[in-house]
């Protein structure tokens, strides 16, 4: 039944992309950009109600009071695919950063276009750091914008040892706005490169904002010793529910971890 249910979500999942990008066409290219993204998060929002209805899957999200007025940065941890589309329907006008190569595909290439998203070519990483920068800061000046930038780079299983990157430092110092980390273990319902889907309640908290202006190490030491530690929490949470997902290496590792250190304090 867990297959049959994995089966059906994926598949239902890829109809619905593709038919609501079909027949919302002429009300997104011709309505004004701010009225234009009602298509995009309605889309996310049946996603996730198709994810709990056929995979068994709800979506919790907490936290909400903790995302700022205005611009901001939006800092979630990278497992899942589903931490690419549960966040940006609660955002005023998200803003995010991709490779060139996507807005050449059709029609998904014009619906990011149509929300000014911020392309940049592979090659040096300082170049493409600088030009984000400047397109940024840019977007921000024009209107409010909250950028969704994932701290780690690629996809990490649940649990996994942090591996943050430099660009959300330099992001930070300077655009001078608050940068709002995001916990979830959302890689153990919806793994990456895999295609089962497990039943459950995916826990995500956005935690509360870390300010402008700190040093640069202190910001680090700050962003990822936060996130760790509500995920981690999150991690304990989700092997303790009543039909707990599977867990994978990582993350049972993790776990030993910390029962571990909770036995010698």
């Amino acid at each position: 039944m867990l297959y049959i249910r994995s089966l059906a979500f994926n598949l239902v999942f890829y109809v619905n992309l593709i038919v609501q990008m079909i027949l919302w066409t002429p009300y997104y290219f011709l309505s004004p950009r701010h009225r234009a993204w009602f298509v995009p998060k309605f889309w996310s929002r049946t996603s996730l109600w198709l994810h709990d209805k056929i995979a068994g899957t709800r979506s919790d999200i907490t936290g909400l009071e903790n995302l700022p007025e205005g611009s901001f940065i939006l800092a979630p941890k990278h497992q899942s695919f589903w931490d690419a589309i549960a966040f940006f329907p609660l955002l005023q006008d998200p803003l995010y950063i991709l490779k060139r190569e996507l807005t050449w595909i059709p029609f998904f290439g014009w619906y990011i276009m149509k929300m000014r998203m911020i392309p940049v070519d592979r090659g040096s990483r300082s170049k493409a750091l600088k030009q984000v920068v400047a397109s940024t800061r840019q977007e921000m000046a024009r209107n409010p914008r909250q950028l969704i930038i994932y701290p780690e780079g690629t996809r990490r299983a649940p649990g996994d040892e942090p591996a943050y990157k430099y660009g959300i430092v330099e992001l930070y110092a300077q655009l001078g706005v608050p940068v709002v980390p995001v916990a979830h273990v959302a890689g153990l319902y919806w793994p990456r490169r895999k295609f089962m889907r497990f039943p459950g309640t995916i826990k995500a908290r956005f935690l509360p904002p870390i300010p402008p202006g700190l040093g640069k190490d202190e910001f680090m030491d700050r962003l990822i010793g936060e996130t760790e530690a509500a995920c981690d929490q999150l991690l304990i949470e989700a092997s303790r529910a009543p039909n707990p997902p599977p867990m994978p290496p990582t993350a049972a590792k993790r776990l030993a971890e910390l029962a571990a250190a909770k036995a010698k304090a």
